[in-house]
């Protein structure tokens, strides 16, 4: 398959063409659905949330009607009087009860309205009630009633002469508006079924469900009938976080997943609570997936065929002259091929057409370049008799010198001697570490001998990186260096240290002296030039030649340069300075080389 798709450039560029067009529509799809389920979805907790501020409404105001018409009833003349009185008043009673029922009559959601009082009068109520589980919630929230001014109950039942009904009542004290006692209780029982259908008319999800939850966390409306009274932490016990006064949560009950959107009735302490199952949004984002889906094939099926077509278009002239060329005969002239376009395919027939004109003349100065070449080897052959020739004439000098027994003239011959045979090295480029090391450590004996007494080198080489291979002449130019720029310019004797390191996958090398250093900006110059080396690979522009005017380093560009040529841009130079103290150089060879032996 791939060296189908390589022997074509029409398939090559079809199928990165159609990676160009696929990639894109396939974000472009992907991030459309995330942001359609998303919208989704914020749009049905946004219509799921505004559904139930509308029933929160509905019910705040029906609990401060309830709270109007107590505060109305305890602030009542006749309600005062009736419960003021020791001796009981018929009329005074027929008149309040006619006010109770009037009360009660046009507000479907009020199930009863009671007046106890606390001296021997009768009871004033508007439904006959025959057993009622009020009683018993006031002495059980006896210390929560008694301290408040008013007091919503939990759901309880009652008896009255129409069946058993569920209830929520309002308690309230009456007291005397002079004394300030107690004449009474005020109860306004609100019909949970009523409350119920605030819930289920409401026009909430088909599927899922609202409760009402009162202030001690207890269902009192909505959802299963069972659920009644019970606690939400036992209905649903991974519902957690309803702490706000409204927000949006998330819950697993049972095996269905549900979004969960509560708002609070802040004057009673309830909240509503309402269930949509995710179902719902999967629903609605299958069918999104599946719009999304379908676009996407229907436009990739067009950008298949446009991309083919034009393709053909452009590359037709390119295959026709490439089967134009293929059965060429190189010995004959080349024919001319019919240029049919401006274009670049046009253009590149266009300079096709040249080819024969320069091809003929090239030929021509082939011929005459080989019979330079012939001149130019017998020329390299008389070049090699005068390396020759001078290292017998210094073999010839060593030997006198030691005959006359001047050994330091015989040592001195020797070590350059050797250093220019290793510098010539039959045009070599690498050698072992060994011969590296030995070729530096001549030029510094000999460099010694010139310079008696103004330094002193010493070689820490690993022994088992010797037979390594690297590129010859690394060493020399930067022990020359820190002598000539270092060591000389200082009145004092210096030192030089080279270290040579071997590591799991590369050779550490470090010139270190204890020169006169350098100041920032020379520093900070010679680092610009390395890194211009860096980038350039020794192609230098008009500021490099500016900025050589003014640093005469040359032997670290060269051996950097030669580093990034044949090493790659980590193999570089790496320059520490400081001003009176000395210089650190550094580099590294990679060991992929393997070894020779010496």
């Amino acid at each position: 398959m791939k060296r189908w798709f390589a022997k074509s450039l029409n398939r090559k560029l079809s199928l990165l063409i159609l990676f160009a067009v696929v990639l894109p529509l396939l974000t472009m799809g992907t991030v459309s659905y995330r942001i359609a389920t998303s919208v989704t979805e914020d749009k049905a907790k946004e219509a799921g949330m505004n559904t139930l501020r509308q029933m929160t409404d509905k019910l705040d105001f029906v609990i401060q009607d309830v709270e109007n018409m107590s505060i109305f009833l305890i602030g009542q003349r006749d309600v005062q009087a009736y419960l003021g009185k020791e001796e009981s008043d018929i009329n005074l009673y027929s008149q309040l009860i006619g006010t109770l029922w009037n009360l009660s009559y046009s507000k479907k959601y009020i199930a009863n309205i009671t007046i106890t009082p606390k001296n021997s009068n009768p009871v004033l109520y508007t439904t006959t009630i025959t057993n009622s589980g009020l009683a018993p919630l006031l002495q059980q929230y006896e210390t929560t009633n008694k301290s408040a001014p008013k007091w919503w109950s939990p759901l309880y039942d009652i008896q009255t002469s129409d069946g058993l009904r569920k209830v929520i009542s309002l308690v309230r004290p009456i007291r005397d508006f002079s004394l300030f006692k107690a004449l009474g209780t005020l109860s306004f029982s609100l019909d949970q079924s009523e409350i119920e259908h605030y819930l289920t008319d409401a026009g909430w999800e088909t599927s899922g469900f609202v409760v009402l939850v009162d202030a001690n966390n207890r269902i009192i409306a909505g959802g299963d009938r069972k659920w009644l009274m019970k606690d939400m932490s036992e209905v649903f016990p991974n519902l957690h976080g309803l702490t706000e006064t409204s927000g949006v949560s998330n819950v697993l009950q049972g095996m269905h997943p549900y979004t969960v959107l509560y708002n609070g009735l802040p004057r009673v302490g309830w909240k509503l609570v309402g269930f949509i199952p995710t179902e719902i949004y999967q629903k609605q984002n299958g069918f999104v997936l599946t719009v999304t889906a379908v676009t996407i094939l229907i436009a990739l099926l067009l950008a298949m065929a446009l991309v083919i077509y034009f393709l053909r278009w452009v590359t037709n002239p390119l295959m026709k002259l490439t089967k134009y060329l293929k059965d060429l005969n190189p010995d004959e002239m080349i024919p001319t091929f019919e240029v049919r376009s401006v274009d670049e395919v046009g253009l590149l027939v266009h300079s096709y057409n040249k080819l024969s004109d320069r091809i003929s003349r090239l030929k021509d100065q082939v011929q005459l370049n080989e019979a330079m070449k012939k001149e130019a080897d017998i020329m390299a052959l008389q070049a090699q008799i005068n390396p020759h020739f001078l290292y017998n004439t210094l073999s010839s000098i060593h030997w006198i010198a030691l005959m006359n027994k001047d050994r330091q003239i015989a040592e001195m011959v020797g070590a350059l001697s050797d250093f220019l045979r290793f510098s010539l090295n039959k045009g070599e480029e690498f050698c072992v570490v060994q011969q590296e090391v030995s070729h530096a450590q001549n030029y510094a004996y000999i460099q010694a001998i010139r310079f008696p007494d103004q330094f002193e080198i010493e070689f820490f080489i690993d022994p088992e990186m010797t037979t390594n291979i690297m590129l010859k002449l690394l060493l020399q130019p930067l022990i020359e260096n820190s002598l000539i720029h270092g060591i000389q310019k200082k009145k004092t004797k210096g030192h030089i240290y080279v270290h040579g390191e071997l590591r799991e996958h590369d050779m550490k090398f470090v010139v270190e002296d204890t020169g006169i250093g350098m100041d920032e900006v020379k520093l900070r110059d010679i680092h610009g030039q390395l890194a211009s080396a860096n980038q350039k690979l020794g192609i230098r522009s008009e500021a490099d030649e500016e900025r050589k005017k003014v640093v005469t380093s040359y032997g670290l560009i060269n051996v950097h340069r030669r580093l990034l040529l044949h090493y790659g841009a980590g193999a570089g130079l790496v320059l520490e300075s400081t001003l009176g103290t000395g210089t650190r150089i550094t580099f590294l060879i990679p060991r992929e080389r393997g070894e020779l032996s010496l």
